[in-house]
Order: structure tokens, then sequence, then C-alpha cells
């Protein structure tokens, strides 16, 4: 099978998800879950003319110079004023209170004077002031948040104060992880000798909590055809929507990933790409799962999961912003000529007070090497068969940031 380009690799694991199905989710956790329907609004914000400060409320025509008015009663937030205010008269109002009837304006405390039932205002205000009207904020019917929106924690306060208690949303995507090699151990153990400490799972876990998605990671499969089977019927039968392999992709004599899936039936799309690093990405469905395949080394385990895992569960999750945005910069240093495969180098990033970013790939760029992975700022993207390049030459970047 020839090595497809990371975009048309994309593209095949994209055209082969739907987002998926609608459910009500309650609103205390629905940040970050995107809508499959319009919300609209079930009461009126404020629901009625209501104050908007400590003060007084009054009859506009009574304070347009200063006056001395009757006081009739008082008016807390949640408990509204059975009478009404007339000529001369004022009632003692607090901040969120209904406004009385009668009134039309409420002057604050700080320009007046109490004694006893009087009350003195000592500057004139203008009719309707320090009053917020009733529908000011929005109306019953009003669609405030539309389908296809992901909701921000501004969003639910809105949603609230909709007298929304829970939303329709997309539900969260089932992900599931385990990587296979008889060569590692789970970390916190003594690896013995020729053994490494496994770190994938947790990453790739991790990564896909981060979009979201809930994850369970099976931990380690040994180098055994049936055992990879086994962890795949697991995967299966807990009706996960994603499963993600690391290692055993390829095809030396203990990569059994392939020959798994192909015994329970998977329809493969691809299993390379013309990419650095990881160039033995797999992919495929079996029956309602999608699955990846990842490398083994975890740099490309990581790199393949932020290019190709990350869009997919945004896609299952009904979001539209699914790959990370490409963005400007320039090199920090001089790079060689690169070859057919598209370069995704781990680099820092300086950002200069003019606004410039300076781009500046890690010397060693071995595919096992995690230091240079947890210390950088951004992947550093070159295409195919990039010319060689100065510094401050332009160049594109992926901020792993997000």
């Amino acid at each position: 099978m020839a090595l497809l380009s990371v975009a048309d690799a994309l593209a095949a694991v994209l055209a082969q998800a739907q987002p998926l199905p609608s459910e009500p989710v309650p609103l205390a956790a629905a940040a970050g879950r995107v809508l499959t329907a319009d919300l609209a609004a079930l009461r009126t914000q404020p629901p009625a003319d209501v104050s908007a400060m400590d003060g007084y409320a009054v009859r506009g025509a009574d304070v347009v110079a200063p006056a001395v008015l009757k006081v009739i009663g008082e008016v807390a937030a949640g408990r509204p004023f059975d009478g009404a205010v007339g000529p001369g008269e004022a009632a003692r109002i607090f901040t969120g209170a209904v406004m009385p009837a009668g009134a039309d304006t409420v002057v604050i405390q700080e320009v007046t004077s109490r004694d006893g039932d009087s009350v003195a205002i000592k500057r004139p205000e203008t009719t309707g002031r320090n009053v917020r009207r009733q529908g000011a904020d929005f109306r019953q019917g009003d669609v405030l948040l539309q389908k296809g929106r992901r909701l921000s924690p501004r969003d639910i306060a809105l949603a609230g104060a909709m007298n929304h208690a829970e939303v329709p949303a997309h539900r969260r995507p089932r992900l599931a992880v385990f990587a296979t090699g008889d060569e590692l151990v789970e970390p916190g153990t003594a690896p013995a000798p020729g053994q490494i400490v496994h770190s994938n799972g947790i990453a790739i876990a991790a990564l896909a909590r981060n979009e979201g998605a809930e994850a369970t990671d099976f931990g380690i499969v040994p180098d055994r055809l049936d055992a990879t089977i086994a962890a795949v019927r697991r995967a299966r039968t807990a009706g996960v929507d994603v499963l993600v392999t690391s290692g055993g992709a390829s095809v030396g004599d203990y990569d059994f990933v392939q020959q798994a899936f192909a015994a329970e039936g998977m329809a493969l799309s691809f299993w390379k790409v013309a990419l650095r690093p990881g160039r033995p990405l797999m992919h495929g469905k079996l029956g309602d799962m999608q699955v990846l395949g990842l490398p083994g080394n975890p740099v490309s385990a990581y790199v393949c999961a932020v290019l190709f895992l990350v869009p997919l569960l945004r896609h299952l999750a009904g979001r539209t912003d699914l790959s990370l945005q490409p963005e400007p910069a320039v090199l920090g240093c001089a790079l060689k000529a690169n070859d057919e495969r598209a370069d995704y180098m781990r680099a820092t990033l300086e950002c200069r007070p003019d606004g410039t970013k300076i781009a500046t790939p890690f010397r060693a760029q071995d595919s096992s090497l995690l230091v240079p992975l947890a210390h950088a700022d951004c992947l550093l993207v070159r295409e195919p068969f990039a010319p060689a390049a100065e510094p401050g030459s332009p160049c594109v970047i992926l901020n792993l940031q997000f």
C-alpha cells in the first residue's frame, strides 16, 4: 500500500466517522459539549422591571428637583411590594427587587437622607434611572444558543438563566487504548534487562480526556496473536467508539496488531503515511468502532495522536474546529532540505515584542526522545521536499498549547 499524504490520511479517517448521537446532559456537566439543537429561553430576563441599585423607588415626576417624600414601605429581592407608590411617596428598595406599581425610577441611597418615615432627595434624578426593564436581557422564546455551539462556561451561565436544567448535546466519545510489547512494563515497576517503561497508553488516554472523551487504558498486551485478538474483542464488548493501539502495527515477526484486526474482520483504510515521526500508522473500521494503530515509539505515537486522534474525537463530539490551526512563524536556525515525508519537528517558540514568533527545533529529533517532546512549545511543520532554509525564513507551526 502506497504512502498517503497526511491530508489524505486524515480525510480517510474523518470520512468514516459521524458525530455521535444526542443525549440530555445536566447543565452542570455540559461545559465543552456541543449542542444538537437550538436552545430557546424558557423565561424572560428580567421577568419584571427591577431595581439596579439600593435606594428608593419613586415616581420620576416627583424628583425633577430636590424633594422630601413619604416612605410607605420596603421592597426586597424576592419579596414584591403589595401596595403602589403614589404622588409624593417612595418605597425603600434593594438591588434586584421588583419595582412597585406606580414607581418608575430608583434614587440611589447615597443621595438621600432618611428621617423616620420621610426621605429627602438631595438632587434631581432622571425618570427611569437605575431600573432594569423587563426583558432587557432576553425574552421567553428567544433562541440564544445555536445548534453546533460548543458550550463555554459563559454559555452555561446563560443556559442556566434561560431556565434549562439540562441541554441536548452530542454524546462524549468513548475510547480504549492498549499497547503491545513484551519489552514493556508499567510505570512504577523495576524494569528487567531489555525492558522499558511504557507511557504511550497513559499519554494517549490523557490527551483523549483533554478532548472531552471518556478513555480507558487496557494496559500492556503481550506479543501474541491470541492476546491481541482478546484485547480487540474486549474493546468491542465495551462498546467504545475508538480503539487506539500502540506498537505492533508494522510487519515485524512480533507485530500482531494487523493480524488481530484482520482476524476480526476489520476493513483497513491505510497503514503507511508520508509522515515523520509516525510512518507506520494504521487506520480502519471494525463494525462501528474506529481503529487507529499508532507506532510504538512514544513521540511518533503522540504526534500521530495530535494529527489524527484529536480531529477524530472532535468530529465525533460534533465540533467543527477539528485540526490544530497552522500558525506563521520564522525559523530560529538553518534546516536541511526535506525528503518525501512531511516532518513534524519538536520546537521551542519565542514570541518577540513585535509579535514575531521564532520557532527553533531541537537538535535531537529521534522519535524515542520524550524530553524534547515535553519541553516543546510547538511542532514545526515541513512539507515533503521542502528546500533548505536559513534562519529567519518563514515557516509554519502547530501550537501544542491546546
